[in-house]
């Protein structure tokens, strides 16, 4: 017999999933009102980057998952939240919920910069060293037309002065081993690789959802799910078809503003998690 799995309401939020509504829905409002009034952009802060960069700070594993884009980034994160957390609370209780969700978020980012690293990181600093070791005319112009706008808009925006780095590469045209002009191109590539190591900041509770999500369709596979609230489709064929659709995204870079390998790492974290608790016995 298949199971129907409809929520109830907001009055019978378990604490966990109503605090952290609560908590996402006051720290969205504070970035309106910091940018507003102060100027201040708190995911700049709070936000995620990557650990070997140097604006990365621990507590931003925590803080990136209290943060959001915009009020439908939100409000999708928090239906899910509500609809799925609900359910898995009420089963796990609060402190194996809570140890969940923060497990399922930081796993989300951790998977979200590994492929970082290696698909995207790993590529520019090995070209950055090569250039450091040899740095030639041709080198640096080849390096520079790998993202010409990225790098327009690093000269633009970060570098102090570029007029300086545009006559030191036409010396370096001309005169190769002038050490003056092969000084400043290295400090510019220098200061560009932590540039880009900055670059990148993750917001979001989408990692630690897809990780509810996930645990939803393990714990209640065949309980129906309704897609646009008229289309049922059993809990783990929805898991399964949301995980391959991030997937596709991920390596097809559609969306490129959205981290779905974060959310293919929420459900991957999410699912060992769930398969070791099983093994000690101690899923509910």
């Amino acid at each position: 017999m298949t199971e129907q799995f409809r929520p109830r309401g907001f009055t019978l939020l378990p604490p966990v999933v109503k605090n952290l509504l609560i908590i996402n829905g006051i720290m969205f409002l504070a970035q309106f009102v910091a940018e507003k009034s102060f100027g201040i952009r708190l995911e700049e802060h709070l936000g995620l980057r990557y650990p070997g960069a140097s604006e990365f700070r621990p507590w931003q594993l925590i803080s990136y998952m209290f943060l959001h884009g915009n009020f439908w980034h939100l409000f999708f994160n928090m239906f899910a939240l509500w609809m799925f957390g609900n359910a898995l609370e009420n089963i796990w209780g609060p402190k194996r919920f809570l140890i969940y969700y923060f497990i399922t978020g930081i796993g989300a980012a951790l998977i979200h910069y590994l492929v970082f690293y290696f698909f995207d990181l790993s590529p520019v600093l090995s070209d950055i060293n090569a250039i450091m070791a040899a740095p030639t005319y041709q080198a640096v112009s080849d390096f520079i037309s790998g993202d010409p706008e990225l790098f327009q808009i690093y000269l633009k925006e970060i570098y102090s002065d570029p007029q300086k780095f545009f006559g030191a590469m036409e010396i370096l045209r001309t005169s190769p081993d002038n050490k003056q002009a092969i000084y400043i191109v290295k400090n510019l590539l220098v200061d560009y690789r932590e540039f880009y190591m900055n670059l990148p900041n993750v917001i979001g509770a989408s990692g630690a959802v897809f990780g509810i999500l996930l645990a939803f369709g393990m714990l209640f596979p065949n309980t129906l799910i309704y897609i646009y609230f008229f289309f049922p489709l059993k809990a783990k064929y929805f898991v399964i078809a949301y995980g391959l659709i991030e997937l596709f995204y991920g390596f097809t870079g559609s969306g490129s503003n959205v981290a779905h390998f974060a959310h293919l790492g929420g459900m991957i974290f999410g699912f060992f998690l769930i398969l070791y608790w099983k093994k000690k016995g101690r899923l509910y």
